[in-house]
């Protein structure tokens, strides 16, 4: 019986994972999930590439890693690994609301937990006609969300399954909202209709928190966030270009992050989970931004040996000697008087402001390796592939 990592193609996570497995003297065995025939027949199910055959891997596999980092096939590959009897990390019903923002955020509404205010429109910005006459929604839909969210506080339009901000955009204008929602046509990322949320003043950073849980045990939330912190977009994604730091969780957002796995892995014995949120402290920042900018500026220049090393092609021949400078610049970088100084801006404020913590979305595959494991100092592959071997027990 065994553990095996299913992923489209190795990145740094996956070889970080790889790495953990051996010094934690787990066998982990490999299966492809891009071109391979998944085959069902009379015999039972094979699994193939054109130049090898995983069945036998496959067969003898208890419980799956699923890495796949599309959200579609993650979700495929779950749905088809358990019909083929196979325990997942995480499971497809987990997989299924994390799909979708709106979908986690009516589950974690249902449960009492804190969410921005969100307004769904089941209809797209246009609708086409059998005689191709194109029908236009958009003011339609502007004047319900308009009912429901001052627009001079802004109304944050979001792609229902997007990632790394894609189609999240802020408007604070009639103009800004039409043209918004003109942008979220039916696609991979946004399958039905428009999601609103309020604009939540979160300052400079926002929060990725990391709960987990082993079956028979209780959840656990890890006590420290990664801070994705920086004034280039309200969007402090770190695909944008922004910072990261270490963040101190007081114990109430701790317990609300547990809550928030309880509920998102209903029913699932085991199971782990990135939590975004957002702290609402618009009328509660006493620290002069202009020392704050400076300070960012400062750990910019400190950062940039950090970038050097995550880009270096050495990760893809030599994973351990590539994954030692990285650690090293980064060591630097969390030493630095700039990062001390902006992670103790991000504690206060984070104490300051616990109670209007919200949580607005679930990662199901968290990436960890180059930010969160850094960051916080939890290996999110430690509890992973100790989840899964809980599995087995």
């Amino acid at each position: 019986m065994s553990i095996a990592l299913l992923y489209e193609r190795s990145e740094n996570d996956e070889a970080g994972i790889k790495q953990t497995a051996q010094q934690l003297g787990i066998d982990l065995k490999f299966i492809p999930f891009r071109k391979i025939a998944l085959t069902i027949s009379k015999e039972g199910f094979t699994a193939k590439t054109k130049g090898k055959s995983y069945t036998e891997t496959l067969d003898q596999t208890v419980v799956v890693l699923n890495r796949a980092q599309s959200k579609n096939r993650r979700l495929q590959a779950s749905y088809i690994l358990e019909m083929f009897d196979k325990k997942t990390l995480n499971t497809s019903q987990v997989e299924f609301t994390c799909y979708s923002k709106l979908r986690t955020l009516l589950k974690l509404w249902k449960a009492g937990l804190p969410v921005p205010k969100t307004a769904f429109v089941p209809c797209d910005a246009s609708d086409f006609m059998k005689d191709h006459k194109e029908i236009h929604n958009e003011a339609d839909i502007a004047d319900l969300f308009q009912m429901e969210f001052p627009i001079d506080d802004g109304i944050v339009i979001k792609a229902d399954a997007g990632t790394h901000g894609k189609l999240i955009m802020l408007s604070k204008t009639r103009e800004e909202l039409l043209s918004n929602i003109r942008e979220t046509k039916p696609n991979i990322i946004n399958p039905i209709g428009v999601v609103a949320q309020e604009f939540i003043k979160k300052w400079f950073y926002d929060l990725r928190i990391i709960v987990y849980k082993e079956k028979g045990k209780q959840p656990v939330c890890h006590n420290k966030a990664l801070a994705r912190a920086g004034f280039k977009d309200f969007r402090t994604n770190t695909f944008l270009g922004n910072l990261v730091f270490e963040a101190k969780l007081p114990q109430n957002v701790v317990d609300l992050a547990n809550k928030c796995g309880d509920t998102l892995g209903k029913n699932s014995e085991a199971w782990i989970f990135a939590l975004d949120a957002m702290v609402n402290n618009a009328d509660n920042n006493k620290i002069d931004e202009i020392y704050l900018k400076t300070q960012l500026d400062i750990a910019t220049k400190e950062y940039a040996p950090v970038q050097k090393a995550k880009i270096d092609e050495t990760r893809l021949t030599n994973f351990p000697v590539w994954n030692n400078r990285l650690e090293q610049a980064f060591s630097t970088y969390a030493c630095s008087s700039s990062y001390q100084k902006v992670k103790n801006v991000l504690d206060e404020n984070i104490e300051n402001n616990k109670n209007t913590l919200v949580f607005h979305e679930a990662n199901s595959c968290p990436e960890f390796w180059e930010n969160t494991r850094l960051v916080t100092g939890l290996n999110v592959a430690v509890p992973l592939l100790k989840a899964a071997q809980s599995l087995i027990g």
